[in-house]
């Protein structure tokens, strides 16, 4: 079976010149996509992809029997109170896409979520958005910003119907369900209304998808008279729109990957000019929110200046910079989020590679004493969850684990007690007991542990088949989640590991520090290390590496370094040309990607440095295990032609087994619609077992 050639190899050769090196790429015509002959050859390797996987059809019907079988497909989230109304989401069996809904609280005390035992509504049920409807007619579909008036009588929502991020925002008023005239196009997720309901703010993208731009937007006015708010120019920075906790200030936030700055106004004030907290500084990082301590208005602080893993502080409101330090930095802690309520503080950080939970009251003279809320497990995921109002008696949080599905706790503050509210449905009998999560460690070439985290049946037997999955980018943490669909892996003899490597946020700053820029190899060197461990010590008898977007880059860096190491590479649209893309500003979203990989353009120190280990330009003539490269159309993050170049120059080296699939309809985040999902997961999960020899396990 021949793989497909792309027709015009050799004949239109890209060259690039960058400080003094030249560079003939006879694959960059892939990049137009408007080209006829383009689209015909991601076809063609669509349909060899077909081929080369067709055996392997009814395991992939299997096990997407299996992930719809054990979800109770019609359910519905725990309901959270705003206002006078319970919200909440639910799911129908045989729909792709869930329901935004809501019904009317029993009493102003009722504080006690109604039960959740059956999916199929609640009394008084307004059903706010149906996602299927929106949906029909296209093959994609994402929805965006979504955001209802404190008087809960209007709703603001972006969809995207292409998979191009770029939203069409739609307002409907909730009392009489019908479409008002105010729909403005081409914007970014994020839109907030004012507290009165009159000002709905949104954000729209320059050229290169970057969000540089927050509107407002009166109800009722033509969108022609919508109002720029403030534009940042710089294309190292993007965006956002928020409001404190106490819905006492609109915050527009603005970052780059290294450099903050907040400017506030008066939530009461919608239209009047907003003022700068701090002006940014290069490489401070700052966020805020606003607390009212002992009668006091302040804003609360958290920053790293002279603090690498973040120290948290206050300041009056009327002078941000006489601050006080109320949380000191820590080596061995790295505080990554705190949320303001009326009476107590919830502060998120990481110790040991677990992100953890605490409750920090507050008293009529000031701060009480924190409490870290303990959950019994060796590796979990804890967070706050949807808290909407500022005065509430109980915070809702989410509760998980790799063996333990999601569950859904109020903590009651005047008690402690955790309650549980809901646990993850997972049908057909699961038992949490017949599966383990262990957390080993690793050692880098440098002397570095890496952690590991490990999944399995508690009656697999070493050596096993192993899936090994890395990410390593933008300080992302992959933390412990329960996944119903890694079932069908786990139950047929497969174990999966996490490895936490660096240029992930896992063990702090220190720990994303050391593996972007000009460390960047060492992300690659560690999963290579955390192979290599699981080998040799007898855990794995054959290894699958697994990786998406940045972490993408790291399947393909890593194919180049130690092809001998893996059984198959799994590539989910991989960033595999990187020095094409960070050369070239005009591509969407390349300049704030500078702080994170360096500027080639300007340095030649990070222009040697990415090539030395961009998977495009360092394809050998070697031997590469089998290797899968799945990619969208419409990907605005990471564009479709790197992985179709990628594949197109491993063929031309001499790989035999190299796979492309392009989906034609899809953005960044892949298919849209649950059972398109599953299916998906199911030909990926077939082919993974296929080459560890368990396809008919």
């Amino acid at each position: 079976m021949t793989a497909p050639v792309p027709p015009r190899a050799k004949q239109v050769p890209h060259r690039r010149e960058h400080h003094g090196d030249v560079v003939i790429d006879n694959y960059e015509w892939l990049r137009d996509k408007s080209d006829p002959e383009v689209i015909d050859y991601l076809a063609s390797e669509n349909a060899y992809t077909e081929r080369r996987t067709a055996h392997l059809s009814g395991l992939r019907e299997k096990i997407f029997t299996e992930i719809k079988n054990r979800t109770q497909e019609t359910d519905m989230s725990v309901p959270v109170r705003r206002g006078p109304w319970w919200y909440y989401s639910r799911t129908v069996e045989g729909q792709q896409y869930g329901l935004s809904c809501r019904c009317p609280i029993a009493g102003e005390d009722d504080w006690t979520p109604p039960a959740v035992e059956s999916g199929a509504g609640m009394p008084g049920e307004q059903v706010l958005l149906d996602a299927n409807k929106e949906a029909e007619g296209h093959e994609f579909f994402s929805l965006g910003s979504f955001a209802v008036t404190e008087d809960g009588n209007l709703l603001a929502y972006g969809v995207d119907t292409a998979g191009d991020e770029r939203y069409t925002l739609r307002v409907k008023d909730l009392r009489t369900d019908e479409l008002l005239g105010d729909e403005i196009p081409n914007t970014s997720p994020g839109a907030l209304w004012d507290p009165s309901g009159t000002y709905l703010f949104y954000l729209t993208v320059d050229e290169s998808w970057r969000p540089d731009t927050v509107w407002r937007h009166q109800l009722g006015a033509p969108s022609s008279d919508d109002v720029v708010v403030f534009h940042e120019p710089d294309e190292r920075y993007w965006t956002g729109i928020g409001i404190t906790r106490s819905r006492r200030y609109l915050v527009i936030e603005v970052g780059s990957k290294i450099t903050s700055e907040a400017r506030v106004l008066a939530a009461d004030d919608p239209t009047g000019e907003f003022t700068v907290v701090l002006p940014r500084r290069e490489g401070v990082e700052y966020g805020i929110d606003h607390v009212v301590v002992a009668g006091e208005d302040r804003f609360l602080i958290l920053h790293n200046e002279g603090a690498e893993n973040f120290e948290l502080a206050d300041a009056p409101v009327a002078d941000p910079t006489a601050q006080r330090v109320l949380i000191p930095h820590r080596e061995d802690v790295r505080i990554e989020d705190v949320e303001s309520f009326r009476d107590h503080l919830v502060v998120g950080y990481r110790r040991g590679a677990i992100a953890r939970l605490a409750l920090w009251p507050l008293t009529e003279n000031g701060y009480g004493d924190m409490q870290e809320i303990d959950f019994g497990e060796e590796l979990y995921t804890a967070g706050a969850g949807a808290n909407p109002e500022w005065s509430a008696p109980y915070l809702r949080i989410g509760f998980t684990s790799f063996i333990t599905p999601v569950r859904v706790f109020d903590y009651e503050l005047a008690s402690g007690e955790l309650l549980l509210r809901k646990e993850q449905p997972v049908l057909g009998g699961y038992d949490r007991g017949h599966y383990e999560q262990r957390r080993e460690w690793a050692v880098a070439e440098d002397g570095t542990r890496i952690p590991l985290s490990i999944i399995q049946r508690t009656d697999l037997h070493s050596p096993a088949p192993v899936l090994l999955y890395g990410y390593g980018s933008y300080e992302s943490c992959t933390d412990p989640s329960f996944s119903v669909s890694r079932l069908s892996l786990l139950d047929r003899g497969m174990a999966f590991v996490v490895a936490h490597v660096r240029g992930g946020g896992e063990m702090g700053r220190h720990w994303y520090d050391t593996g972007k820029t000009l460390t960047k190899k060492n992300t690659f060197t560690d999963f290579i290390a955390c192979a290599r461990h699981l080998r040799d010590t007898g855990h794995a008898r054959s290894i699958i590496a697994d990786g998406g977007s940045a972490g993408g880059l790291l399947m393909g860096a890593v194919a180049n370094m130690a092809p001998g190491l893996f059984d198959g590479i799994l590539a989910n649209v991989p960033f595999v040309d990187p020095l094409t893309s960070i050369l070239d500003p005009s591509l969407p979203l390349t300049v704030i990607e500078w702080d994170e990989w360096g500027n080639p353009l300007e340095d030649p120190a990070v222009y040697e440095y990415m090539k030395s280990y961009s998977p495009y330009e360092n394809v050998l003539e070697q031997d590469y295990p089998p290797i899968l490269a799945i990619t969208s159309i419409n990907d605005t993050r990471v564009l479709y032609v790197e992985p179709a170049k990628w594949v197109a120059r491993l063929r031309e080296a001499g790989a035999s087994d190299v796979l492309l699939k392009t989906e034609m309809s899809a953005g960044h985040g892949g298919v849209s619609g649950r059972y398109e999902k599953w299916k998906e997961v199911a030909f990926e999960f077939a082919w993974v077992l296929d080459q560890v020899g368990l396809a008919d396990a």
